[in-house]
Order: structure tokens, then C-alpha cells, then sequence
């Protein structure tokens, strides 16, 4: 039963000139439902005539609207709000002043404990700010709510809710003022009121921070934005100095519990799922907001977010350290880590989950693997256990297409290593170089299928002779443009793996004494894949000699395809051989001999094939090939005179055997010696590192 206002005898003008008692309009209103009793044309101005002579009645208007809704369903609520949504802004401006005085009537007095009547009056405000197409309603919402909780704020309990939802809607808003204006009152809240946020429910908070994360993306005043993201710091300040209050029944009496920051509740802290909740959102939003297309604020927001988990992260168990590493971290770097090789032909591509994350740019970069490695390194107790995802994310910046991430990411790699040391087990060490292989492994699938585009594409004739001259008819101009992305990407791709053999090598330089048999085993599998992959590349004649022709129309430099060989191959040599010389290195089950012997090999047998010899690996087992002299081009010549350092090493390396595995190797490669004294050279060191070895290990051999 609804309890009713004492009724008034006076009478009050209508707009249509009628005079009625008090009472008639609070029967037409509590006959038409609430509110919407005085929306008739003529009469809505007669509510305001009530209200001053009688507050009580309008009251209870706006309480019996309430339970009209109680018993009618939505109908009652959506009443209520129809004023203020009316087409016609007279009434509409008038509703919402009315609800002002109404509310700040209510405001007045506290609000009693676990009721949410504040929360329930302050509605129609958010609903209206939510749908009304009128800029002028919309910022008299903000100037509304603005001015009751600046004058009643000691008052607000469960109205925070309903308040941070306008402010909210306020931050998305379409017009520059209204944005501002809202957000002039959030940093006062914010600011000077912060304690009466959660007073009553600490939830609240959450309203708070996604509040200030809307206003993160306004549009109009990156300060707007820049100014919320340090709001956020000072909220992330305040819940880990114990600023929430809880007002659950803990105890028998009802006592409410203060979260506070000390040794002793550390434990409660960071194991507690309310308060665990509160962290999510706030650093799930930071998170977010590194990959916004404005430069200012991924940095801000980079920045911020790895200040408060580096000032905060004691806090924290391991399990939501875990927690915090896979929904917060590790998506921040995806947009650049999740890049993989792309086929523009057939659409086909790795798509990366943050696709807005192009957008970094050459300060982004370091800065976020600056941050990274800092955290990491500071908490690598706590968060030991994410090593292989923070590597494999500075080996994502390594894969990148682009110089400058990729540097960024062999810097971070060194410097991770470097700092943390000896600290690293085993186990570690054999992650991190595990990563460097996939990184290096990873994306030559794509690669080649990228470079098999090239098939597709017709020439007038392929030259044998690489000083045939081109013209721009052997190719269309679709055929071009197809051709200058796989020169492009064969370029990068090199550059990667490149990198990838750079940053190897001096990791194993700089920490070869922390080094096991087992992480020596996982270098060797690197060099190998590299040098093979890269012999595999430079066997693909047909389509290199394609890419030549298009670089030679579109005045390109060739894919540095021999250089990358040579690379590949010196690197693999040399690691062989420091580790065959190293005198502490216990080899183990580890056959370092057959492993030097065959890459030495590979170098001589792509030598040879370079000067136009067949060697041993392509010749029949039963009878030797007769033996062509061609005369080799200019270009030949130059990557016979490129090889040369690498044959000389390999050279060196089979004559720095010991006396009984040479004899035990030489029936493998002596042929391969006499194919290269039959050989033509560019230089004559070749044939001087021929006679050294055949002076000092081969002839021995043989006088024997």
C-alpha cells in the first residue's frame, strides 16, 4: 500500500490559464502514472508551481513513479524518463531540473547503510545522458550531477554509481564541452574526494577507473587524456596504499575491514579475489591503451603501466604474477611479436590480436623492451617462470620486418642476459637459445612460399649469362609490383636471420662458461638450420634469376642471397671450431669432429658447383662424370672471389684435425681436394692453403 502525501488545499495556474487544488493534480498524476501525469500539453508547468508551494507532494510523485514500476514492470521507469527525453526541450530541461531539486533534496540527508535508494533516484539521469540526442539536455546532466556532488559529496553512498555512469556517457560524448566539462568535475573528484569513492562499496572503484579510461580516448584534448592516464597511477597509488574500504559483514557485528598496506597483510592482499579484482581492470586498461594510434599516449600509458607494477608489484603473488603476464603484458607486445610473414597474393597471413599495434613507431619500440626487461629483471624471483614468453617476445622485435624493432629486440636480449647473469639456470639458458631457434626456424615456411610466387610469373627467356640485358617488356606491371614485395621481403628475411646468427654469437661469446653440454647441443641445431636454409635459398636458381631480372628493371640491389650463405656458413664454421679448440669445453656425447667435418663439406662442395666443377656429391658411385670446361662470367667470377675467405676457412679447419681424424675423415673429402686444385680461382690463396694442407696432413699420410 502506497503511503500518500497529506494533500494541500491551495489551487496553482496551469499554462492553459485553469486553477486547480493541489490535490486534483496529485489525483491526475497518480491516475496518468507518476511523471507522466504532468506530461499534457499545457499543464507541465504546473509541477513547478506544486514544488514551491508544496516539495512534499513532487516527492512523492517521484516515489510513486518508483513503485509504478514495481508494479507495472518498465512501464514506470520509461514514463520517467520520456519527459526528459521529449522532443520538446522546454519540458525536457524543466524534467531534468526538477529531478536536480529532487535529488539534491534527497541528498541532504545520509543515506542509510546497504540501501541502494540513491543509486535508483540518480537513474534517470544516466538514461537520459545515455539516449538524449539534445546537446543541451546532455550537458545540463553533466552540469547537474557536477553541481550535487560538489555540494553534497560527504553525502553520496551508492549514488558514485550512477554518477560515474553519466560522467562516463560525458567522456564519449560528440561535443568538445561536454567532454571537458565532465571531465573539469572527475579530476576534482578524483583529486580532493577520492576517500568518499568507496566509502560505502568498494566496487565503486571499478566505476572510478573505467570512467577515467573513456576519457583516456577522447578525441578532442590529448591533455584530457594524458591527464586521466595519471589519475589512473594515483587510483593504482591508492589501492595499493590500502585506500578502499570494504563494508562486508566480516565479523559478527558488522564491522567493516580496511584493506591497509603492511607485511602482515600482504598475504590477504594479493590472494583475495575482491581486491584482485580491482587491480584487472585498472592495469587490462593501461594495457589496452599502448596500442592507441596516438604516439603520446602509448608512451604515457606504457609507461605508467609498468611504473605501477614495478612500485607495486611486491604486492603480488606468483599465481597473479602469472595472471598479470598473460592478460596484461604479454598482449601489449603481440601486435609487434604476432607479426608473421604475409602472402599478399592469396590473402593468406598471420593475423596479429592488437592489428592497431602498426602503429608503433621507432620510440614505442625500445621503450616498451626497456620496460619489460626492468620489470622482469626486478621481480626474476616472482616471475622466473615467464621467461620463455618475455624472450619470445624480444625474438618477436628480432623478427620484425623492420630495422628498428628488430635492433631493439637484440639489444633487449643482450641486455636481459647481461643483467640477469649467473642467475640463470640451465634450463634458462637452454629456453632463451630454444626461442632463438623458432625465431629462426619459424618463418621460413612462410618465406618460401612467398618466394614460390615468383613461379607464377612468365620471362621471354632466362638467360644463362646474368649479363643478359633486360627489358621492361618481360615483365607487366603486375608481375612487377608482385616481384618488388618478394625482393623486399627477401631482403628482410635475410636481415632477420642475419641478426639472428649476430645475437647468438655473442651470447655464446659473452656466457660460454655458463654453458652445458645440453645448450650447446640447441647452438649447433641453430647454426645448422640457418647454414642449410640459406644453401637451400641459393638453390632456387630459377627464381633468383627471375628476381635479378625484375631488380634490374626496377633499378633495385639484389637480395644479398651469396652474402647470406657465406654468413651462415662462417658463423656455423667458426662456433665449431672455437669449441674444438676450447680445452675446457667437455664435449660430452657430443661428435664436434663429425659436425666440423661436415660443414666443411658443404663449403667446399658449394664452392665448387660456384666454379663450375662437379663435385664429388653429384657424381656417380661407379665411374667419375667427364668434366666440361665452361668459361665463367663476370658475375660468377665476383661470388668465386665472395666464397673465397669461406673455402680458406674450411680448409684450415680440416687441417686443424688431429693426425688420427684426419686419416679417419680424408677418404670423405679427399676428392674434394683434388676437384679444387683442378679448379679455376680468383686468388691465389686458395691454392696456397691447398699446398699447406697437402704438405703438412696429406703427404704424411701417403709417405706412410
Amino acid at each position: 500500500m502506497t503511503h500518500e502525501p497529506k494533500r494541500s488545499g491551495r489551487r496553482v495556474n496551469t499554462q492553459n490559464g485553469k486553477r486547480m487544488s493541489q490535490s486534483t493534480i496529485w489525483e491526475k498524476a497518480a491516475k496518468n502514472g507518476g511523471w507522466r501525469g504532468l506530461h499534457a500539453p499545457g499543464e507541465w508547468p504546473m509541477l513547478g508551481c506544486v514544488w514551491r508551494s508544496d516539495p512534499e507532494v513532487v516527492l512523492w510523485l517521484a516515489v510513486y513513479g518508483r513503485s509504478e514500476q514495481n508494479c507495472k514492470g518498465s512501464k514506470g521507469k520509461r514514463d520517467r524518463n520520456e519527459v526528459g527525453l521529449s522532443e520538446n526541450l522546454s519540458v525536457a530541461i524543466f524534467a531534468m531540473d526538477s529531478l536536480r531539486q529532487l535529488a539534491m533534496k534527497f541528498l541532504e540527508r545520509e543515506e542509510l547503510a546497504n540501501y541502494n535508494f540513491q543509486n535508483e533516484f540518480l537513474r534517470p539521469f544516466v538514461i537520459v545522458m545515455q539516449k538524449s540526442n539534445s546537446t543541451e539536455i546532455r550537458e545540463l546532466i553533466v552540469r547537474c550531477i557536477s553541481q550535487m556532488v560538489l555540494s553534497r559529496v560527504s553525502n553520496v553512498k551508492s549514488g558514485w554509481k550512477s554518477v560515474f555512469m553519466v560522467f562516463t556517457a560525458a567522456a564519449a560524448d560528440e561535443r568538445k564541452n561536454i567532454v571537458l566539462l565532465a571531465f573539469e568535475t572527475m579530476e576534482k573528484i578524483v583529486r580532493e574526494f577520492f576517500p568518499y569513492i568507496t566509502e560505502t562499496e568498494t566496487t565503486t572503484f571499478t566505476d572510478c577507473v573505467g570512467c577515467l579510461l573513456t576519457f583516456t580516448n577522447s578525441r578532442f584534448n590529448s591533455d584530457v587524456s594524458l591527464n586521466a592516464i595519471a589519475f589512473l597511477r594515483f587510483c593504482a597509488v591508492r589501492l595499493a596504499d590500502g585506500g578502499l574500504v570494504c563494508n562486508k559483514n566480516s565479523s559478527a557485528d558488522g564491522s567493516s575491514v580496511v584493506l591497509t598496506n603492511g607485511v602482515s597483510d600482504v598475504h590477504a592482499l594479493t590472494d583475495n579475489d575482491d581486491h584482485v579484482s580491482f587491480w584487472i581492470p585498472l592495469l587490462s586498461g593501461l594495457s589496452k591503451l599502448t596500442y592507441d594510434p596516438r604516439s603520446a599516449i602509448r608512451k604515457s600509458s606504457l609507461e605508467v603501466l609498468f611504473n605501477i607494477l614495478k612500485d607495486h608489484g611486491h604486492l603480488f603473488s606468483r599465481t597473479f604474477w602469472n595472471s598479470i603476464f598473460c592478460s596484461v603484458i604479454f598482449p601489449v607486445y603481440n601486435s609487434v611479436c604476432g607479426k608473421r610473414d604475409m602472402n599478399i597474393l592469396d590473402g593468406h597471413s598471420s593475423v596479429s590480436v592488437h592489428t592497431e599495434g602498426s602503429t608503433w613507431d621507432y620510440e614505442t619500440s625500445p621503450v616498451a623492451a626497456e620496460c619489460l626487461i626492468d620489470l622482469f629483471v626486478t621481480f626474476f624471483d616472482m616471475v622466473r617462470s615467464q621467461l620463455p614468453g618475455v624472450v619470445s617476445v624480444l625474438t618477436g622485435f628480432i623478427r620484425s620486418p623492420v630495422q628498428g624493432p628488430a635492433s631493439t629486440g637484440v639489444a633487449g636480449l643482450m641486455r636481459l642476459t647481461g643483467d640477469l647473469g649467473k642467475r640463470l639456470s640451465e634450463e634458462e639458458w637452454k629456453e632463451i637459445f630454444l626461442c632463438l631457434k623458432d625465431a629462426a626456424t619459424s618463418t621460413v615456411p612462410g618465406f618460401i612460399k612467398v618466394l614460390r610466387t615468383m613461379s607464377n610469373i612468365e620471362v621471354l627467356k632466362i638467360s644463362q649469362s646474368s649479363d643478359h640485358d633486360m627489358t621492361n617488356d618481360e615483365f607487366d606491371d603486375d608481375n612487377l609490383q608482385t616481384a618488388t614485395y618478394v625482393v623486399s621481403r627477401t631482403k628482410n628475411h635475410i636481415a632477420m636471420q642475419l641478426l639472428i646468427l649476430q645475437v647468438t654469437t655473442d651470447l655464446y661469446r659473452k656466457h660460454q662458461r655458463s654453458l652445458s653440454a645440453d645448450n650447446i647441443k640447441v647452438l649447433i641445431e641453430l647454426y645448422s638450420s640457418i647454414a642449410l636454409h640459406a644453401r637451400q635459398l641459393n638453390r632456387e636458381s630459377v627464381l633468383l634469376k627471375k628476381l635479378q631480372k625484375a631488380c634490374s628493371i626496377l633499378e633495385l640491389s639484389a637480395p644479398p642471397v651469396v652474402h647470406f650463405e657465406n654468413e651462415s656458413f662462417q658463423n656455423h664454421l667458426n662456433f665449431l671450431q672455437n669449441l674444438h679448440d676450447d680445452q675446457y669445453f667437455v664435449h660430452g656425447d657430443i661428435d664436434l669432429e663429425q659436425e666440423l667435418v661436415t660443414v666443411c663439406e658443404n663449403v667446399l662442395d658449394i664452392y665448387l658447383n660456384c666454379a663450375g666443377s662437379v663435385s664429388t656429391f653429384q657424381k656417380s658411385d661407379t665411374q667419375p662424370m667427364p668434366r666440361r670446361k665452361l668459361p665463367l662470367s663476370s658475375a660468377k667470377k665476383e661470388e668465386i672471389a665472395a666464397r673465397t675467405s669461406l673455402v680458406i676457412s674450411a680448409l684450415q679447419g680440416l687441417a686443424g684435425l688431429e693426425k688420427d681424424s684426419f686419416r679417419r675423415y680424408i677418404p670423405r673429402f679427399f676428392q674434394l681436394l683434388v676437384d679444387l686444385v683442378r679448379s679455376e680461382h680468383t686468388s691465389g690463396e686458395v691454392q696456397l692453403a691447398l699446398s699447406n694442407m697437402f704438405r703438412s696432413s696429406v703427404g704424411p699420410i701417403i709417405m706412410e
